[in-house]
C-alpha cells in the first residue's frame, strides 16, 4: 500500500520555489529582519480550520518565516466548522475554510464582537476515489453517489449499481466538522430542510484527510472523498471516479475542468481574518504575502489557483488595515 504523504512532506517540492520568494523578497538579514530594509516583524499568529486548505497555509508561512522568521505562525486542523467555533470565540486571527461562512456562524461571531474579512485564495474539485486495485468504478452521478452516502444508503455496490459486484463498500469520508462534508452533502444530497436527505452516519469519519487517504488505499472496494491535493499527492494509491451530475457522461477533476467550473464539485476555498488582528503589522504583512505569493504556489501544493481579480480584490480590502498598522 502507497502511505500517503503527509502535509508536511508534500510541502518537499516547494523548497526551490519559497527559496525564490525568498530572493524575491530580498531574503533576511542576520537579526532575522529582511534584507531590502523591510521592518522585522515579531508576535504570533494563530490559523485554525479547513483541513483542505492547510497546505496551502502551511507553504504560506514557511516562505513567510524565510522573510520573517521572528513572526511565529501555527496552523491547526480542527475542520472548517471547528475553525470557525475557535474563530468566533476570538480563539483564532485567521479561519481557513474549504467553504463560505454559515448564517449562523456569522451570528456567533457577531454575538461575540468578531469582525472579519474574507478572502477567497484558491480553488479545489473535491475528488472522489477508490483504491487504485479497483477494477470495475469508473463513473458515478449524483444519484449513485447519494445511495452511498445517504442515511440508511447502499452497503454493497450491487446496491448502486446492478453491473457492480455484491461486495460490500468500505466508506471512508470526512467527519461532521469538516467543510468538505458539507459541501458534498450540500452538492450531493441537498438540504433536508429543502426536502434533501439525510447524510449516514455508518463510515469510517476523520478530520485528518491523511487518514482517510490510508483507508481508501487499503481496501480495494473503497470510496470516499476529499480535497483535490490529497489525491494528486497519493495518486499510486489512489484512482480518482469521474463524476457526472446526471446520466453516465462523467467529468474527471483536473486543474482545467476545475479552473472552468465543469467537473461538478468544484469550489472555492478561503481564509477568513479577524479585522483587530489585522490592524497587527505582522498578520497584515502576513495576509498580503498570503495573496501575493498564493498565484504562483498553490499549483505546487495540488489546488488551483484562482482568477487573479480575487486576489487584487483582496489586496485592495486589505490596503486600509496595512495603512493603519
Amino acid at each position: 500500500m502507497t502511505q500517503p504523504i503527509r502535509r508536511r512532506a508534500a510541502l518537499a517540492g516547494l523548497t526551490l520555489a519559497l527559496a525564490l520568494v525568498a530572493a524575491a523578497c530580498g531574503g533576511t538579514d542576520d537579526n532575522g529582519g529582511s534584507a531590502d530594509g523591510a521592518k522585522a516583524l515579531s508576535g504570533k499568529i494563530v490559523i485554525d480550520g479547513s483541513s483542505t486548505v492547510a497546505p496551502i497555509s502551511e507553504a504560506i508561512v514557511e516562505g513567510f518565516n524565510k522573510e520573517q522568521s521572528g513572526v511565529n505562525v501555527t496552523v491547526g486542523t480542527s475542520g472548517t466548522g471547528g475553525g470557525f467555533t475557535k474563530f468566533c470565540n476570538g480563539e483564532t486571527d485567521i479561519s481557513d475554510a474549504s467553504r463560505a461562512i454559515k448564517d449562523e456562524e456569522k451570528q456567533a461571531c457577531a454575538a461575540k464582537g468578531v469582525k472579519y474579512q474574507e478572502f477567497r485564495i484558491g480553488l479545489d474539485g473535491l475528488a472522489v476515489v477508490t483504491s487504485s486495485r479497483n477494477t470495475f468504478l469508473d463513473t458515478l452521478n449524483f444519484k449513485q453517489l447519494a445511495a452511498i452516502f445517504k442515511d440508511g444508503g447502499a452497503t454493497t455496490w450491487n446496491q448502486v449499481d446492478p453491473k457492480f459486484p455484491n461486495e460490500k463498500i468500505a466508506i471512508f469520508a470526512p467527519d461532521t466538522e469538516s467543510g468538505t462534508y458539507d459541501f458534498f452533502n450540500e452538492k450531493v444530497l441537498g438540504d433536508p430542510k429543502d426536502g434533501g436527505l439525510k447524510p449516514r452516519s455508518d463510515y469510517t469519519a476523520s478530520s485528518d484527510d491523511n487518514t482517510l487517504v490510508q483507508g481508501v488505499e487499503g481496501q480495494a472496494n473503497s470510496w470516499g472523498y476529499f480535497g483535490f491535493a490529497y489525491y494528486q499527492n497519493n495518486k499510486e494509491g489512489l484512482k480518482d471516479i469521474k463524476v457526472a451530475e446526471q446520466g453516465t457522461e462523467g467529468i474527471q477533476p483536473t486543474t482545467e475542468t476545475i479552473t472552468t467550473g465543469d467537473y461538478p464539485l468544484s469550489r472555492p476555498l478561503f481564509i477568513y481574518v479577524k479585522e483587530d488582528s489585522l490592524k497587527k503589522p505582522e498578520v497584515g504583512q502576513f495576509v498580503k504575502f498570503y495573496l501575493e505569493q498564493t498565484p504562483q504556489l498553490i499549483a505546487d501544493v495540488g489546488y488551483v489557483a484562482a482568477p487573479q481579480e480575487d486576489y487584487s480584490q483582496g489586496l485592495s480590502k486589505l490596503q486600509p488595515f496595512l495603512a493603519a498598522s
